[in-house]
């Protein structure tokens, strides 16, 4: 589904939200490969529209996603199978921080194995205070090693290490101390917070917010001095874009950057 941002002032809040729902709770919204398949298929859908400015990932039920399907992980299947479906799994989950808009998890109730990959991998997570995550596979015998590239990437390394190690859950309040999620609101606020944070980020250029977002994730796994050279360059590219200039024309003038996206 989609919801038009700013209806009421569409010069300020042009576009839509694109957003995604999990939507089978009585199997725990599981990360099974069709549902990998359809989440992969669904993040692409409108990513050519110009009118895109945020993807927010939801779910149905009480569980945000309980990781992968454990149906498909059994012997009775080959290792070409398990293969693939980690395969997918890897893809989507990069796949969110290669599209050129912000994508926001918005989380309420249980996030677990990939689930919480899940979570960690979007730009932005917005739980509920009820929500919880976790990567327990070390208790059935499966060690969460590819939840873990994106939860050692989100959490310092001890924090996600005890996760791992222990399978214990962090309750929404540790994952934002820790830097899991964004922000913690009350349940009944969830829905409300996810649209303010996705109208204000409707408030800038999509193409500065592509650059921007494209840089962020180059950089951040770089040296510092590496870091510093690409992103120098990038700040000089920004301004030969024309909503570049346009912002910073509307900053002296004062007045309203007009974006042409």
């Amino acid at each position: 589904p989609r919801w038009r941002l700013g209806d009421r002032n569409p010069a300020v809040f042009p576009g839509f939200c694109s957003t995604i729902v999990l939507n089978n709770p009585r199997r725990r919204n599981a990360l099974s490969l069709p549902m990998l398949q359809s989440l992969r298929r669904d993040l692409l859908h409108d990513v050519k529209s110009p009118e895109l400015r945020v993807i927010v990932i939801a779910a149905e039920g009480p569980v945000f996603s309980s990781g992968h399907d454990l149906k498909e992980l059994s012997s009775e299947d080959d290792v070409k199978h398990h293969s693939q479906v980690f395969e997918l799994c890897a893809e989507v989950m990069t796949l969110i921080q290669k599209l050129p808009v912000p994508v926001i998890a918005k989380v309420n109730g249980l996030a677990t194995a990939a689930g919480c990959q899940l979570v960690a991998s979007c730009d932005i997570a917005v739980a509920s205070e009820k929500s919880q995550f976790a990567t327990p596979g070390v208790n059935i015998g499966l060690f969460c090693s590819t939840p873990a590239v994106a939860l050692g990437r989100s959490l310092p390394r001890k924090v996600a290490l005890e996760m791992l190690f222990t399978g214990e859950p962090l309750t929404a309040h540790e994952a934002l101390m820790h830097g899991l999620v964004s922000k913690v609101v009350p349940e009944d606020k969830l829905e409300e917070e996810t649209m303010k944070i996705s109208q204000k980020i409707c408030e800038s250029s999509k193409s500065v917010l592509a650059l921007g977002k494209a840089t962020f994730y180059r950089q951040i796994t770089q040296d510092l001095d590496t870091a510093y050279k690409i992103t120098t360059k990038v700040m000089v590219d920004n301004l030969t874009l024309r909503d570049g200039q346009e912002g910073i024309e509307a900053f002296v003038q004062k007045r309203k950057p007009v974006w042409s996206h």
